[in-house]
């Protein structure tokens, strides 16, 4: 008898279903929108095929041109033809509805290409490929309950959790509409600012004036993202005026090291003493300057070695800038001779010595000097100009070092070996001991 009941249920179930579907999938309206969204989507494919040589050209050539451009233009060539899509279901949705007629697939297609397209346009253009994902995921989630019909409920009850701050009603809503608003300022600021960083390299501006705008107008761009997200949030700024000057004052005593290397940086920038490109030598350390950033300057040696030196012992320190005011650097070469050898002949030779390694100056040219007289030899000294400090200064000198010995051993000129010379005065008795 239950197997009986069993079969009459479920052949009820079944044809409540067929009922269903004969009403509602295999209407006329039902029919009319598989035709449209089949259209919408021949359509789409269409303008994707014949527009495609064109996007792959217009992408190869925003390559050449940065790869900032290549990263806004890549995406929108990609996005085409599901905008094309998404634009003819939205299209026939609302001829359907000017009609009066029952809109179901159309809505539903013309939903999901929509959100796809953005989901597609953000995590091409996000630097941050993490936000990228969580904004996927709400866009979809955002998508389905549209869907469904569960997006109003949603944001109904998120917006009925609230509290009251001040004069201020913050509810939840509020809280995810801000932080959503804020890492899209934030992500597009720092696009704004990557673009502003290109623009920059190829304006005739000095490094440190370039480094400079860069890192103002990429804080006010932040700080503008920040505050606009605040404010949506629903939160009166000047009531949090004086909280914040009590919580600066707190962070400006715990981060005093930290400020004073930031401002140490805008220092150097403004007054241009020291410079990205520019050769320094700082205690020990001897290269050249990569970067300025806003707490440090890279400074890289020759042996490969990447200093991080603060901003602040660039200030309170001694620094020797090698290239500040003109690139061009006189090295002091000592050189002995013997005194038996002819001076005159010798300093001639190392002239001569020095001005055939390439990178010495021409202008001015190599000079010798005598300028002294020790213990063993007759002290010599070869002076000679270089422009390109930053490839180096010890193997230019040993360069110059071996064309003297090698002209020197040529013509008889000898270097000094340390000799001492012992006298015996006379009615002096000397004694051996074995």
């Amino acid at each position: 008898m239950n197997f009986f009941t069993d079969m009459n249920r479920l052949s009820g179930w079944l044809g409540t279903a067929l009922q269903w579907i004969k009403v509602h999938l295999l209407s006329m309206d039902t029919a009319l929108e598989v035709i449209l969204t089949m259209t919408a989507l021949s359509v789409a494919l269409l303008v994707h095929r014949i527009s495609r040589p064109g996007l792959e050209h217009l992408t190869a050539e925003a390559r050449k041109r940065g790869e900032l451009l290549h990263a806004i233009v890549r995406p929108l060539c990609v996005l085409v033809g599901p905008l094309v899509f998404a634009l003819l279901c939205l299209t026939g949705e609302l001829g359907l509805g000017a009609f009066k007629r029952p809109v179901v697939l159309l809505s539903v297609f013309s939903r999901l290409a929509t959100a796809w397209v953005i989901v597609r346009l953000l995590s091409g253009l996000m630097p941050n490929r993490f936000w990228a994902r969580i904004f996927s995921i709400v866009i979809w989630t955002g998508a389905a309950l549209h869907i469904i019909g569960l997006y109003d409920d949603l944001i109904n009850s998120l917006d009925a959790v609230s509290m009251s701050v001040g004069g201020s009603r913050i509810s939840l809503l509020l809280i995810i509409k801000g932080v959503l608003l804020a890492v899209v300022l934030l992500q597009s600021a720092s696009i704004a600012s990557r673009f502003f960083e290109q623009r920059m390299r190829g304006a005739e501006l000095s490094p440190s004036l370039q480094v400079l705008s860069v890192k103002a107008v990429r804080f006010s761009l932040f700080a503008a993202a920040l505050l606009m997200a605040i404010s949506s949030m629903g939160i009166d700024l000047t009531s949090l005026a004086v909280l914040s000057g009590a919580i600066g004052v707190g962070i400006g005593f715990g981060l005093q090291k930290i400020f004073s290397n930031l401002v140490s940086g805008i220092i150097l920038l403004m007054d241009r003493s020291i410079k990205p490109g520019d050769t320094i030598e700082i205690g020990d350390v001897y290269g050249t300057i990569r970067s300025l950033q806003a707490r440090y300057a890279s400074v890289l040696t020759r042996d490969g070695k990447e200093y991080l030196i603060p901003n602040e012992h660039l200030i309170t320190n001694q620094v020797i800038n090698w290239t500040y005011s003109d690139s061009n650097v006189r090295l002091k070469i000592p050189v002995g001779i013997a005194y038996e050898s002819d001076v005159r002949l010798a300093m001639r030779l190392m002239e001569e010595a020095a001005a055939s390694v390439p990178r010495v100056l021409k202008s001015p040219a190599p000079a010798a000097r005598l300028v002294g007289f020790g213990d063993s030899s007759v002290d010599l000294q070869i002076r000679i100009w270089i422009r390109d400090s930053d490839r180096g200064v010890v193997n230019v000198r040993s360069e110059v070092l071996l064309n003297v010995w090698d002209a020197f051993h040529e013509h008889g000129v000898e270097f000094p070996f340390p000799q001492q010379d012992v006298f015996i005065k006379p009615g002096s008795a000397l004694k051996i001991d074995k």
